[in-house]
């Protein structure tokens, strides 16, 4: 009978012999600072710490100040404003299908080969969610935030500078611009014309000086969509190790095979991995972030 029993982790132990429980914390650690490494949303928003599903705390929305001193003159104090926030996490899921033979792969074995097919689906699933806000469970996501300065247009220099115009109107500088490799040869077309002296834009890792971040081509961010904020004011938080649960005979409903038939572990002699990571995101100021939706042109 499997043993399945959470904490038990030797590493000459095989699958067949844990079939549920929390990844061994060395195989989980990786694998979350993979989905950190590589997640855009998680480059560029602020970590939070999170012990539970939800954490309150407080976060300066603004009002400090600094002044002049005179000498021996005593100084001024300001009022920072703050504001109470609620983050609260949502449970993201992958289902991993591969050959029954892994369950005889020692753990070490095992997890070096999921790692990367769960970091993936994981970083991939937050970052369609919370930036372009497709199968979003929370709250909030970059595209919605953006929504009330979004420039429509083709990616072009003027309106590219209509993007950046509606955030400062609100009184931000964006600190990332989110895009797509696809666009690339697009902001390579970017020149800003100075006292007839041409000046390109992009440099292969920034436009204008602000550091572009690209999502992943599968996320499905139409060619000449530009994303521009201040990432200081989105937050995300893991609360909780990696789970996870190995079986033998389920039949997976989302996974078809050449027919389109739903795939049966026990009549493929096959096994799949679930894992779930629980995962905190919100945005404290919508305001923060602009967006430039272009027509589809492919990409």
């Amino acid at each position: 009978m499997p043993i399945t029993n959470a904490t038990f982790t030797p590493d000459n132990a095989t699958m067949l012999h844990n079939m549920k429980g929390v990844v061994p914390r060395d195989y989980g650690q990786l694998i979350i600072e993979t989905v950190m490494a590589n997640s855009v949303m998680m480059q560029l928003a602020k970590y939070e710490e999170m012990t539970k599903l939800e954490k309150e705390f407080d976060v300066m929305a603004g009002g400090l100040g600094a002044y002049w001193v005179g000498e021996g003159q005593r100084i001024q104090t300001s009022a920072p404003k703050w504001i109470k926030v609620v983050m609260k996490a949502k449970k993201l899921g992958v289902i991993v299908p591969v050959s029954r033979e892994y369950l005889n792969y020692k753990q070490p074995d095992f997890w070096n080969l999921m790692r990367p097919k769960v970091a993936e689906a994981f970083y991939k699933k937050f970052d369609a969610a919370t930036i372009l806000g497709v199968e979003n469970p929370f709250e909030w996501s970059v595209d919605k935030s953006a929504t009330d300065r979004k420039t429509e247009g083709e990616l072009n220099l003027a309106n590219y500078d209509a993007l950046i115009g509606k955030l400062n109107d609100e009184g931000y500088e964006p600190n990332a611009i989110v895009s797509k490799v696809a666009n690339k040869s697009l902001l390579k077309g970017l020149v800003r014309n100075t006292d007839g002296i041409p000046t390109r834009l992009f440099d292969g890792t920034s436009l204008d000086g602000v550091s572009v971040f690209n999502v992943h081509k599968d996320l499905g961010m139409n060619k000449g969509t530009l994303y521009a904020g201040d990432f200081n004011y989105a937050y995300y938080g893991i609360p909780y190790d990696i789970h996870y649960k190995i079986s033998e005979e389920a039949q997976l409903s989302t996974v078809t095979d050449a027919e389109g038939n739903p795939l049966n572990l026990f009549e493929r002699e096959m096994i799949a991995m679930r894992a779930t990571m629980d995962v905190g995101f919100m945005i404290i100021k919508d305001e923060a972030f602009a967006c430039l939706k272009a027509p589809v042109v492919g990409g």
